[in-house]
């Protein structure tokens, strides 16, 4: 039996519909990672601290400890501390907190610091006004770098009934090897970060 124009052009539409949802898909599976990350930085979500241009928010007496987590890939020679391993700071208080990078290896080394914060509700808080993270650095054999990190706990933390009661946040950086101004993430699983 013989198919009928009508027919065929239902099924050239069919065709083509199917054609469009593979190439839509295809797509927003490509878009999927720069749009979750502008997501992240905009909103905070997932640990990932905003960034901000200035601190237009109030101080206020309540005060929450903030730890920093300095941690090295494998892969890296370098040892990477921050200046004190805790701090008690006001909400709403521009602070700045100093980290220092060594190469510990025998060779120049570039590498790259990704951060988040701890607990992930807290990253909608933790606003960074400068920040030494995403920006590559290349070390000689013993050199010292510092760099500095300057954040506010946003105030609005206390309206937030998921995060009021929060005693304190982690910020945690990570250097990795760099190539091409993007982190070199180990190729296995089984390898961890190493606090330095």
């Amino acid at each position: 039996m013989a198919e009928t124009p009508h027919q065929q052009r239902k099924m050239h539409r069919t065709a083509f519909a199917c054609l469009g949802v593979v190439v839509g898909m295809v797509g927003l599976a490509y878009a999927s990672v720069p749009l979750y990350d502008l997501f992240c930085k905009v909103t905070g979500f997932d640990g990932t601290p905003v960034a901000r241009d200035s601190n237009d928010t109030q101080v206020m007496d309540r005060k929450i400890a903030v730890r920093f987590d300095a941690n090295v890939a494998p892969g890296l020679s370098w040892r990477f501390s921050a200046e004190k391993p805790e701090i008690s700071v006001k909400l709403g208080e521009t602070t700045t907190v100093y980290y220092k990078v060594t190469n510990t290896g025998d060779k120049p080394a570039t590498g790259i610091a990704t951060y988040n914060v701890q607990p992930d509700l807290a990253g909608t808080y933790f606003s960074k006004l400068e920040c030494f993270c995403f920006t590559e650095q290349t070390l000689k054999p013993g050199e010292t770098l510092e760099s500095a990190v300057v954040f506010y706990i946003d105030p609005r933390l206390v309206q937030d009934s998921d995060v009021k009661d929060l005693s304190s946040i982690t910020l945690s950086y990570t250097y990795f090897p760099s190539k091409a101004g993007k982190p070199v993430a180990e190729a296995t699983s089984s390898t961890q970060p190493t606090v330095q």
